[in-house]
């Protein structure tokens, strides 16, 4: 028996559009999944090795994702996995009000992160943890960061302070991936005897041509030596999504290249 099997298996994926949206869409068709892929825009999924269901919706309104939940369940099945994907950052090359000083970091960009990389991931579980619940099982796995489980190393952004800038990494981005932890464990225990398994996945970060004043600093303290590729991570999803991990629900899996290590 294949214990990372996810055949068949109808699963949800948030921020579908995203770099790591789409590997664990690509990944988790070709291991023979119904993947139902969720962003704001519709993507173009004509390169897909299995089957997926393309669908426009917005984690932070729960109506859409209800409505997303019908076409699920028209088209391809009750949903058995949820993996939630979406969220907002401040890059690099942000606006400098995203990553000035904490004291004048904007309200509104405080809340419009929170009301996606938190809030969008509560009512995602609400509507699809809680289909799975009522059909008596199903995995769930929030996407998490480094920089919610370790404060970001400021230091490492210091090729963005020129003349008079000041550079750093913000912190609603930080707040939200932290509070992922606790929603998975609350969650974990709250459906437990219902067969839905609640687990976080955290990441490090994605080689995507970043600047090498930014690769200097952020290397430099990774203990591997270099960033993630953008499919390393199936692996890790694919376990998640299969009876390979049927026991494991509360849990944190770390996937971050040592980055935690020291």
């Amino acid at each position: 028996m294949n214990l990372f099997d996810v055949t068949g298996r109808v699963i949800i994926v948030t921020g579908a559009n995203g770099r790591l949206g789409r590997q664990f869409v690509h990944s988790l068709s070709a291991a023979g999944a119904k993947v139902a892929a969720i962003d704001l825009r519709a993507g173009d999924w004509s390169d897909a090795p299995g089957f997926v269901l393309p669908l426009i919706g917005n984690v932070s309104c729960r109506k859409s994702l209800e409505d997303c939940l019908e076409r699920v369940r028209a088209d391809l099945g009750q949903p058995f996995g949820l993996i939630n994907n979406a969220a907002l950052d401040s890059p690099p090359d942000a606006p400098a009000a995203e990553n000035g000083p904490y004291e004048s970091y904007p309200e509104e960009s405080f809340d419009r992160v929170m009301d996606v990389n938190v809030k969008g991931v509560h009512q995602a579980c609400q509507v699809f943890g809680g289909a799975m619940a009522a059909n008596g099982g199903g995995s769930i796995v929030n996407i998490s960061s480094i920089y919610g489980m370790l404060s970001p190393v400021q230091d490492i952004y210091e090729f963005r302070r020129t003349g008079d800038e000041e550079f750093y990494k913000p912190v609603a981005y930080s707040v939200s991936k932290s509070a992922l932890f606790n929603l998975t464990r609350y969650l974990a225990t709250y459906w437990a005897r219902k067969g839905v398994r609640v687990n976080t996945l955290t990441l490090a970060g994605v080689f995507d041509n970043q600047a090498q004043e930014f690769l200097d600093g952020y290397l430099g303290r990774m203990p591997i030596g270099r960033m993630a590729q953008p499919d390393e991570y199936n692996g890790a999803i694919q376990f998640l999504m299969s009876d390979a991990s049927k026991y494991m629900t509360g849990s944190n899996l770390q996937v971050d290249g040592g980055w935690s290590a020291w």
